[in-house]
């Protein structure tokens, strides 16, 4: 699954594409992603593909759903400033922050770049005072300056995030910004079935040329953490992503973990750019996350034509 093949569009007998035709599924009746290993298989004649300057929209999408299920939830962003100054659809806390429904209670922002924290400062001073009228919670907006590898155990401490708070995670790196420890210590954070969700972002098809040039290999074998680091630099993409994944399962103790390709633009085809790794207790956010991939391009569905959703096993 490499560059992105350019098939026509097939519509069904209403005239709608199968993407369309899926958009009227109820929420619970969404199929869960097909995989081959770990890897998500995408069929690019029925769904667009989600490309770099889309993942942003994506995570909000996935967070969108969820929230209607659990009409509550902590967001936690491990690099939670602007990627592009000028794009603020790329801006994934921007994004979630001004979701509507506004259900998620608490944001934990970190950020190491003093120009991009004081680019958050504004964003929070920004938003709209809470709706009582409309049933909105309380917000808790905190930043948190820093290397996301020491402000982690802060955004963790006791407190911080209720016990049974459906949380999430987003780590986008740009390479080896992220160390294990600090994956570990989200993931060990709370216990199953109430683990925080992670989405991590893998490089993919430049990973072989940024590993040979990182001149401190101590940085890779921090972020891997793990004695066999020396071996990713020459893997195929699909075959670190799967390791990826079962590392996220076996050592990690998640139940699902698959790796979402995100793709780049590159001479009017594309490549994966990157494979986001969605760790997971619950059986339903696959399901959901293939909803969002498949979605997160359209017009949002409005909550009100989604009330009906009741409670899937498993969420709280």
């Amino acid at each position: 699954m490499g560059r992105v093949p350019r098939k026509p569009v097939r519509r069904g007998k209403r005239g709608l594409t199968d993407q369309e035709a899926g958009a009227q599924l109820p929420l619970s009746d969404w199929p869960a992603p097909d995989v081959s290993g770990s890897g998500v298989q995408i069929t690019f004649q029925r769904v667009r593909p989600i490309w770099t300057e889309h993942k942003a929209k994506l995570i909000e999408r996935y967070l969108y759903y969820f929230v209607l299920i659990t009409h509550h939830g902590t967001y936690i962003d491990g690099f939670a400033g602007p990627q592009e100054a000028d794009e603020p659809g790329m801006w994934a806390a921007k994004l979630v922050l001004e979701s509507v429904p506004r259900w998620l209670q608490r944001f934990y922002l970190c950020e190491l770049k003093s120009s991009s924290v004081a680019a958050l400062e504004a964003l929070v001073a920004s938003q709209a005072p809470r709706n009582k009228e409309k049933g909105e919670p309380k917000r808790l907006v905190r930043i948190f300056p820093g290397d996301v590898n020491q402000t982690m155990a802060e955004v963790l401490a006791e407190g911080n995030i209720p016990a049974k708070q459906a949380t999430f995670c987003l780590l986008d790196q740009r390479t080896f910004e992220c160390d294990w420890a600090t994956v570990k210590r989200l993931a060990e954070h709370k216990p199953p079935p109430h683990k925080i969700e992670i989405f991590y972002f893998l490089p993919a098809h430049w990973f072989g040329r940024a590993f040979h040039e990182t001149h401190d290999k101590s940085k890779i074998e921090r972020w891997w953490g793990r004695d066999d680091w020396k071996t990713l630099g020459d893997m195929r993409d699909q075959e670190r992503a799967d390791l990826l994944c079962s590392r996220v399962r076996d050592e990690l103790g998640y139940a699902y973990a698959y790796a979402w390709p995100i793709y780049s633009r590159e001479e009017g085809e594309g490549r994966i750019k990157y494979h986001m790794v969605h760790a997971s207790d619950h059986a339903e956010a696959p399901k959901l996350m293939r909803r969002a991939y498949e979605q997160a391009l359209n017009i949002k569905e409005p909550p009100e034509q989604l009330d009906w959703l009741k409670h899937p096993q498993g969420f709280a």
